[in-house]
């Protein structure tokens, strides 16, 4: 199926296609990688390639797209913004007839959760630039997917499993570990890519929880975490004046005045987020 396709090189050629730091991209060319990134999630979460749909942020010249679709997937719906992609994205449809859509929009206006057929996965090497904000989109729709597997710099997928009490543990820890199952697969180098960012990066593994980590209203408990860690260093006594009375808060939680937001766990957050409620 794939024999009509050139090498990604030559495509790159073909279309004078360069990676536009404006749009945050970074191109992938090694198809050993782009196959593992694609069988590591589809090992994890087989059932959208089989049945359901997998959606592809930012493909760019298609080594992810190509990778999704040589693993099997039935049904392929990647959203590019770049008009450059286009030409070479058609080619793909191509060779893969009836398996590929593509949407020429903006990611941060399309409503994932309601693409194609669940259960619906999303795999993609996601734009630096509007990745965490891509993710947070995500999350508050988190039950329509059946999981998430997404490239980020390293810095922001270690936030995403920092434990409490470590230095990268924060908002968006708090916030991915109470909805998912959070796992970094593996490091990638900038050399593996096309510019080499100046950054090591890194394929983080979500699978959403049946149910939250403990019961809180999300707006809610993003309230609460804006307050604790915008003043991350001073102590809850003084950090949650800002959302409510600090000796209630902390008291709902069991935890000490005393303690800095870093210090406090997600259920314990969400204790905080169901006394703001009542």
């Amino acid at each position: 199926m794939t024999a009509s396709l050139p090498p990604l090189k030559e495509v790159i050629a073909k279309y004078s296609l360069s990676a536009k730091k404006t749009l945050g991209q970074n191109f992938i060319l090694d198809t050993n990688l782009l196959d593992k990134i694609v069988r590591s999630a589809k090992q994890r979460d087989p059932d959208p390639f089989k049945k359901g749909t997998v959606i592809e942020v930012g493909p760019g010249p298609g080594g992810v797209t190509r990778a999704i679709l040589e693993n099997g997937a039935k049904h392929l719906t990647v959203i590019e913004k770049d008009e450059r992609c286009l030409g070479l994205l058609q080619d793909i449809q191509e060779a893969y007839p009836q398996r590929l859509t593509v949407l020429n929009e903006d990611a941060l206006k399309v409503q994932a959760e309601q693409l194609g057929s669940a259960p619906r996965s999303v795999i993609a090497n996601l734009p630096y630039n509007v990745g965490t904000l891509l993710l947070t989109g995500w999350l508050k729709n988190i039950n329509s997917f059946s999981s998430l597997t997404l490239m980020f710099q390293k810095e922001v997928a270690k936030r995403l499993v920092a434990q409490p009490k470590t230095p990268e543990y924060g908002r968006l820890s708090i916030l991915t570990q109470w909805l998912c199952e959070a796992e970094i697969l593996f490091t990638v180098p900038p050399s593996c890519f096309t510019p080499p960012p100046k950054v090591t990066s890194a394929v983080v593994f979500l699978k959403p929880r049946s149910k939250p980590l403990a019961d809180a209203r999300i707006d809610l408990l993003e309230k609460i975490t804006a307050a604790a860690f915008n003043q991350r260093r001073k102590m809850l006594r003084s950090s949650l004046k800002s959302v409510g009375n600090p000796e209630e808060l902390c008291a709902a939680a069991n935890v000490p005045l005393s303690a800095r937001a870093e210090e406090i766990s997600v259920k314990d957050f969400c204790a905080m987020a169901r006394l703001l409620e009542k």
